[in-house]
């Protein structure tokens, strides 16, 4: 027993050591199930902020801002959400055949000014629609920068469909080539992601299998979108996989690393370098943890 220990805890440290320390938490969601059949079916969803993916020992994911679309795209109640010392749980009950989409979305505005000598940073709450009302006069130094951060899941109940997954045209989003409940391991997936409405070209792709906390090597793959915004992944094994997709610099990976909506859980991001007043910097973050099924 004891040289096994020993052996969990010798691997989870090296485990520890070849992840940086600015992409150590991340921030996820993990339904119970994204592929099911029957008229009148649940799924639970776990929630939480983790240096091993899948697994609760960091900080809860607060669940403030998840909702949940139906197939029809109408939105479905979220259900006996609990939040714990290390994770968050919820149920959405499923009672339409099609693909749901469960989200947490947040867009902020995060900045500083100079103010009399003295710096000053923008109060929580600022939009792009109250900035100038949040900037008194005579500011200077002004920096300001848009965050917008989306992490979602999806879970289909029979034939998988594609009404909750259109896009909204804010932040980053994912359009499913390959629909999302449909991933082969062995096979190749192809995504679409747009950024604000538009296909979002060469931006980095992370996708990291889960099971960190029981292998030495994260087994990452690293790629970026093409010039339509698409990205093709071919998956090594079956398992559950989380994807990150990111724009605008800052700390690194999104939602579900420094800097996203996870990240800390309400700590700061680390302030946009120097702008002048006007449209903020636009950043954005993305995440979604998906389950590849064996051939």
């Amino acid at each position: 027993m004891k040289t096994r220990i020993a052996r969990i805890l010798a691997g989870a440290a090296l485990a520890a050591a070849l992840v940086s320390p600015a992409a150590a938490h991340r921030q996820w969601m993990m339904p119970s199930a994204t592929v099911l059949s029957g008229d009148d079916v649940w799924v639970t969803v776990d929630a939480a902020v983790s240096n091993d993916l899948f697994y609760f020992e960091h900080q809860p994911m607060r669940t403030n801002n998840v909702k949940a679309w139906a197939p029809d795209g109408t939105e479905v109640k979220i259900e006996n959400a609990s939040t714990a010392r290390y994770r968050s749980t919820f149920d959405v009950h499923l009672l339409q055949k099609g693909t749901y989409k469960i989200a947490s979305v947040s867009t902020s505005v995060m900045g500083s000014y100079t103010l009399n000598g003295k710096t000053e940073r923008l109060p929580r709450g600022t939009t792009t629609e109250n900035l100038a009302q949040a900037i008194p006069a005579g500011a200077t130094n002004v920096q300001t920068a848009e965050s917008s951060n989306r992490n979602e899941i999806f879970v289909t109940v029979g034939a998988p469909t594609d009404t909750a997954l259109k896009p909204t045209g804010k932040g980053i989003e994912l359009v499913p080539v390959t629909h999302p409940n449909d991933l082969i391991a062995g096979e190749a997936a192809t995504f679409q992601f747009l950024l604000d409405g538009k296909p979002a070209a060469n931006l980095p792709v992370t996708v990291i299998p889960g099971g960190i906390r029981y292998r030495d090597t994260l087994n990452q793959i690293d790629l970026k979108t093409g010039a339509d915004g698409k990205v093709t992944i071919t998956w090594p094994e079956p398992g559950m996989y989380w994807l990150n997709v990111t724009t605008g610099g800052g700390r690194g990976e999104g939602p579900g690393g420094p800097g996203g909506p996870g990240a800390g859980e309400g700590g700061q991001p680390s302030a946009p370098p120097a702008a002048p007043a006007g449209p903020p910097q636009r950043r954005a973050g993305y995440v979604t943890t998906l389950e590849v099924l064996a051939p």
